[in-house]
């Protein structure tokens, strides 16, 4: 019913759009359009490559990496891996639900959910020429122990 509504809201928005001022809305979704022709690609390579690996890498190996026996060194696996990886949130979210029902650890999850929107090793290089050396490693740093610490408390309050 959620979804049902907000497509409802969507069109209801985009029709008084039209009605206000055709030339601009023609002009917003020509511009949705190629952002979404430029992002479609991207994601349905990630879309591929999470479904692949899920496939092939077997629940008991997840639940050996980043499981609940797999400890802080789980916790720090994940942590890396969602420092390193750039992957958007709406695709994130899904993968964190099936490692998470293929034996990962809430900790784990948390981890690289929350390293994953917060800590910027890819991203890193052009942070770097914005802000400078010095802010991108501690602001990337402090991120990264403050996503410890949101772990380990989201294991201990949900694990």
């Amino acid at each position: 019913m959620f979804v049902i509504s907000i497509w409802v809201l969507a069109a209801v928005l985009l029709t008084l759009s039209i009605i206000r001022d055709r030339e601009k809305t023609a002009i917003s979704l020509l511009a949705a359009w190629k952002f979404f022709g430029s992002m479609a690609l991207p994601v349905l390579i990630t879309l591929w490559a999470i479904g692949f690996l899920l496939t092939f890498l077997p629940p008991w190996l997840i639940s050996r990496a980043v499981g609940q026996n797999s400890g802080w060194q789980g916790i720090l696996l994940a942590a890396l891996f969602g420092s390193i990886v750039l992957i958007q949130a709406f695709i994130a979210f899904p993968l964190a639900g099936s490692l998470l029902r293929q034996g990962a650890s809430v900790s784990a999850i948390a981890a690289f959910v929350t390293t994953l929107v917060m800590v910027g090793v890819v991203t890193a290089p052009m942070e770097m020429k914005f802000f400078g050396k010095k802010f991108t490693f501690w602001r990337n740093f402090l991120s990264f122990i403050f996503a410890i610490i949101i772990a380990l408390i989201m294991g201990a309050l949900l694990g």
